[in-house]
């Protein structure tokens, strides 16, 4: 007796192990994320909480969370700063905690949305042809010929200030709910035109005309005969999807057009760390190597 294509799938990914061990450490970022609030009692500090002229006990002596000449503590290897602070004295490992937890919303939350509408757009273009086709693809074709993080930049910077209204919908300007919607419609092509694909294939097979044989309507059809042998595309791209939108956001944030400052995100927590490689590499290199030498 043949297995389901389901069971066959699990099979092949218990035998890829480097599948596991890239799942199991998404687990556990996953995990970590959603302890960021945990964390965030053993520094006793939030993710915004500043502390410019604050001090810290470094070996009996209290140090400066950021020196007078605005260059921030070194990473402490204990609850407080684990990882140092930034300018502004906020703990880097809260903030890298929480921007976690954004960047996790906004990927998973922008993957389920371009699932949504690419299925949507894929389902109809494919299954109606003739000018409903020809419009989806046209809108699709123009979406396409932009590269993702420029047409990211482009509709971010243009919501940024205004915010977006589009009858009941109203995203607010600087809500991470902008930075969802941009990335979830720039990455509607790469998932709707292989389900496209997919649908122009299956229309033309037995069981979707004797549905329409029986007297299925276009929208029975579609749900009941074609969204079910979609499963396996949409399951195969939805995580891609999760990935891309994860990296989408970082970049968008770190160009200034994505999470708005001071919600942490990890584009941001990047653009604001980048110069102290140049003006205070001490942070990123001293710190490390007393610490491994120390072990």
């Amino acid at each position: 007796m043949g297995q389901s294509p389901w069971r066959l799938a699990l099979r092949r990914l218990r035998r890829d192990r480097i599948a596991l061990a890239f799942g199991a450490l998404f687990v556990v970022l996953a995990l970590l994320a959603l302890a960021a609030p945990l964390w965030a009692d053993v520094a006793g500090r939030g993710p915004n909480a500043t502390n410019e002229t604050g001090t810290i006990d470094v070996g009996g002596e209290q140090v400066d969370v950021v020196s007078l000449d605005g260059v921030p503590i070194g990473p402490q290897w204990r609850g407080e700063y684990f990882l140092g602070a930034d300018a502004n004295g906020r703990d880097v490992m809260v903030r890298l905690l929480y921007g976690a937890r954004n960047s996790l919303l906004i990927g998973i939350a922008a993957a389920l949305l371009t699932t949504l509408l690419a299925t949507l757009v894929g389902l109809l273009a494919g299954f109606y042809g003739r000018w409903v086709d020809a419009v989806a693809r046209s809108a699709l074709d123009v979406i396409w010929a932009f590269p993702v993080v420029l047409l990211g930049v482009a509709l971010g910077t243009a919501l940024a200030l205004g915010g977006l209204t589009v009858g009941p919908i109203d995203l607010a300007a600087g809500s991470i709910a902008i930075s969802i919607a941009v990335i979830a419609v720039v990455y509607v092509p790469y998932m709707a035109r292989p389900i496209r694909g997919e649908v122009l294939a299956l229309r033309e097979r037995d069981f979707v005309a004797a549905a329409r044989a029986q007297g299925a309507s276009a929208t029975r059809t579609m749900a009941g005969e074609l969204l079910p042998n979609l499963a396996p595309t949409i399951v195969v791209l939805a995580p891609l999807m999760v990935a891309n939108a994860i990296l989408l956001e970082a970049a968008l944030s770190f160009l200034g057009v994505g999470v708005v400052p001071p919600d942490p995100s990890w584009g941001n927590m990047i653009d604001a760390g980048v110069e102290r490689l140049v003006t205070a590499p001490h942070l990123a290199i001293d710190k490390c190597i007393e610490y491994f030498c120390a072990a």
